[in-house]
């Protein structure tokens, strides 16, 4: 097995690196020796985890990309890429998420969100897998989520885009048999970022409609799971174990219930009770 990960991969492309898992995922890579360019909507925060840039922080070359314009997405994805000499490594990790009852979301909002998440990602590993054939190496990481198998109480879109996500690993994984390419589908469940805080929230219900008791007891268990759960740094690590085995698969990471636990469990159980002991997790029942 390779002792850093630059043994494998040299260059490095991903998405979301300003804040959160992203930016965990950078400072692993840059630590073992990987060039990274890094995005976010605003490239004058990439490499700071968010905070304001210092010179001690501007390792990860910037690239400007939001997900929601898919063209424009692209031709940076194709710009650093030409830059870099060609990618050995993506990370498809960029996300947001969309709080509210399926009903209450305006439809544009869902559908942008699962285009966004689930369109754009797709175009940038189609032509990042493209160019890793071609090559004859390299390793392409789809960050889906837990939320695959045990999906989030009201974040319809987020559940689907994720899901499709994980299912475009899973074509990857099988179309790449035999060949010196890799595809992960990594599953975080919870970790310590501020995702919460950037999630937008669906518009209220109209005046009719009651406040939902359950909304609210869902949004305070989301809230006191991500402030119990690991920090992005476990995430990284986990990525780095993944990465250094060097073959395609799920990867599962998270707290050990999270990500061994309820996975083991919910095999064995009828999926009826999978989704009362779901319901009971987020204060649903």
């Amino acid at each position: 097995m390779a002792r850093r990960v630059a043994d494998l991969h040299r260059t490095a492309f991903v998405t979301g690196a300003s804040a959160g898992l992203g930016h965990a995922f950078a400072e692993m890579l840059l630590t073992e020796g990987v060039r990274v360019w890094g995005t976010a909507r605003d490239k004058a925060r990439i490499g700071t985890g968010g905070a304001a840039p210092t010179s001690q922080t501007l390792q990860v070359v910037p690239v400007e990309l939001d997900l929601r314009d898919p063209r424009a997405a692209l031709r940076a994805f194709g710009e650093a890429s030409r830059q870099a000499g060609g990618f050995d490594l993506v990370i498809n990790n960029a996300g947001y998420g969309v709080f509210g009852e399926f009903e209450n979301i305006d439809a544009d909002m869902w559908a942008g969100q699962v285009e966004a998440m689930l369109g754009t990602s797709l175009r940038i590993s189609h032509a990042a897998y493209g160019e890793m054939r071609g090559r004859g190496r390299g390793c392409l990481v789809n960050i889906s989520s837990l939320a695959v198998e045990f999906p989030l109480p009201f974040m319809s879109g987020y559940n689907v885009a994720k899901a499709g996500l994980a299912a475009l690993s899973e074509s990857l994984i099988f179309e790449s048999r035999g060949s010196p390419v890799t595809v992960i589908d990594f599953r975080p469940g919870d970790y310590r970022t501020s995702f919460n805080q950037a999630m937008a929230h669906a518009a209220s219900a109209p005046e009719s409609v009651p406040a939902s008791d359950r909304l609210a007891r869902a949004w305070n268990a989301l809230e006191a799971n991500l402030a119990a759960a690991p920090a992005p740094a476990a995430a990284a690590a986990a990525l780095r174990r993944a990465l250094l085995r060097n073959r395609s698969g799920v990867v599962r990471a998270g707290s050990i219930f999270q990500a061994r636990v309820a996975p083991m469990l919910a095999r064995w159980a009828p999926a009826g009770a999978v989704r009362w002991a779901t319901a009971r997790y987020y204060g649903s029942v």
